[in-house]
This record gives structure tokens, sequence and C-alpha cells, in this order.
């Protein structure tokens, strides 16, 4: 790249930043977290028209990527290049940021059944331990997908986790799904469905009768404290 395309895209993508109300829409993001563009729109005072306007011209200049879930699109920063960036600029700035704070009951937000894989401040943690032992890798498709290393299908299949049998079922294998109360990815797909499977037997987990509220059992706490180096 020569340094006149290098000052172009600088400037391009200080320009993208640089209008108030995409300003706020990506410092509403530098938690981690992703939204919806009504979420963003809200954010950003703009009306919905004018939100999906900004944001494509963020995922131009990949400032933003964006995850279609069911029905819904979920807006997070295209990785930690850009939350650095952001960072600086606030700096720069000199202002404080406004921490995003959930207001999903307590119970729920922290462990809660999301179809059938484990949701919630639970789930999210779950997720990021896996990736952090290096059990988890990207796998091919969709960009959310996941693979098992070697290493964690060994150890899944230690735990009883019949790994074989779950890739053969008729379903994504792994991958990163969207939680609604913390905003980042907890694990879905066979692999997430047969953790869920496996904690309910285990008695890690107790789901209520009448919600999808999961409780850790004290078995639960010391047992994933062990196995995933959970802090729950």
């Amino acid at each position: 790249m020569n340094v006149e395309t290098a000052d172009a895209v600088a400037c391009s993508i200080a320009a993208a930043i640089g209008e108030p109300a995409r300003a706020r829409m990506l410092y509403c993001l530098v938690d981690g977290r992703a939204r919806t563009s009504t979420e963003l729109a809200m954010v950003a005072e703009v009306t919905p028209s004018t939100a999906s306007v900004h944001l494509q011209r963020l995922i131009q200049n990949r400032l933003l990527k964006v995850l279609a879930q069911g029905k819904h699109r979920y807006y997070s920063l295209d990785g930690a290049n850009v939350a650095a960036a952001l960072e600086a600029l606030s700096v720069l700035a000199g202002a404080p940021r406004t921490p995003f704070v959930p207001n999903t009951p307590s119970r729920l937000r922290a462990a809660r059944t999301c179809y059938d894989h484990i949701a919630g401040t639970l789930g999210v943690s779950l997720h990021d331990q896996l990736a952090e032992m290096g059990w988890l890798a990207p796998g091919e498709g969709q960009g959310d997908a996941y693979d098992l290393t070697p290493t964690g299908a060994k150890a899944l299949e230690i735990l009883g986790l019949d790994v074989t049998a779950t890739r053969a079922l008729r379903r994504r294998f792994a991958f990163g799904c969207v939680d609604w109360s913390e905003r980042r990815a907890h694990l879905g797909g066979a692999v997430g469905a047969a953790l869920l499977k496996l904690a309910l037997t285990r008695r890690w987990v107790v789901q209520d009768l009448d919600s999808r509220i999961l409780t850790v059992t004290a078995l639960g706490r010391r047992e994933m404290a062990a196995r995933f180096r959970l802090r729950i």
C-alpha cells in the first residue's frame, strides 16, 4: 500500500468516525457487546432508516461487522484494532464513557437456556473459557462457526460427550450465538446442546420447572471450576 492510498483510507475511516451519530454508535459498542440497528438508532438519536445508512458506512470502512441470527442482525466492532483506536481517541478527548448496564432480571441473566444450550453470564463465561483453553477453533462456513481442536475434542470425550455422534447430527456443529442479555457470544449448536445435557445429567445445573432459568449447584460450581476454570 503506497502513502497516497494509506492516507486516503485513513481519511475515509476518520470521516466515518467523525460524524456524531456514527461516533455514538461506535462508542456504544466499545464494551464488546453486540446491538441491533434499532438499539443503535436510539443511541445515535436518528431514525431507523438513517441508522441503516450510517451502519453501512461503518461496515464499508471495516469499523463494524454484522452477524445475522434468526430474524435479528447484531452489530459489533470489527476487531480489537477498532476498539483500540476508539479508546485512544477517548484518551485524547478526556471524556469517560457510560458503561452498558443490562436490565435483565438477575437470575435470568445469570444462567438460563437458549433453545437447547446454556446462555446468560454462565453461557458466555463458558464460551470464553473454552476459547481461552484452546478447545475451540474457527470452523468452516459462516464467520461465527466453530470446530473443536484435538485438545478440546479429547477433553470433551473424557467428560463423556460423544464428539463423533455430535458431529453426525443434522444441525450446525458449533457456533457463537449472541446472548441477548450479555450481548456477547455463548456456545450454540450441537456442542452447546451436548454441554447443557451433560450439565443437567451430572446435576451441575438444575432447571426451573416453569422457566428457562438454570441454577448452578454446589457440585456444579466445584466441577466447572475444575473442568473449565470457571469462577461462578
